[in-house]
């Protein structure tokens, strides 16, 4: 258990990234039962509309979720630098959570704008994370 405690940082991102994904899930529910849709249905494309925001928040972070665990997971497995791990780590995390913020609260323009730019950062973040990881499996 020692060798993991080198990685808390990286760690605790995929278990605070979980717990996000998993906070956000009833409040999208929520907010598509408000509009009368379905369990499962997906609010109208619809940029100034708070529950097609939050369902797409929602619905990235589940998307982006198994990525992140699987790299995160590979590289402290493998024995990847920890202190390139937990950075990166930590930088996904941040730039997923201000993402968040921006999406639901409808900040910038829907595409091209700064959550793109967010999306981006933790997308690439989470591409060295594997890529460490496979370096370090051979």
């Amino acid at each position: 258990m020692d060798m993991f405690a080198q990685y808390s940082h990286a760690i605790s991102s995929v278990v605070l990234f979980t717990l996000v994904v998993l906070f956000l899930a009833p409040f999208s529910a929520l907010a598509k039962q408000g509009k009368g849709l379905a369990p499962g249905a997906t609010p109208e494309q619809d940029y100034s509309d708070q529950a097609y925001r939050l369902n797409r928040a929602y619905l990235n972070g589940t998307e982006t979720l198994p990525a992140f665990v699987a790299a995160v997971t590979a590289a402290v497995l493998l024995g990847a630098s920890p202190f390139w791990v937990n950075l990166l780590a930590s930088v996904a995390l941040v730039a997923r959570l201000v993402m968040l913020v921006v999406h639901i609260k409808g900040i910038g323009k829907p595409n091209s704008g700064l959550r793109s730019v967010l999306y981006v950062l933790g997308w690439a973040c989470m591409f060295v994370i594997g890529l460490m990881a496979l370096v370090a499996a051979f």
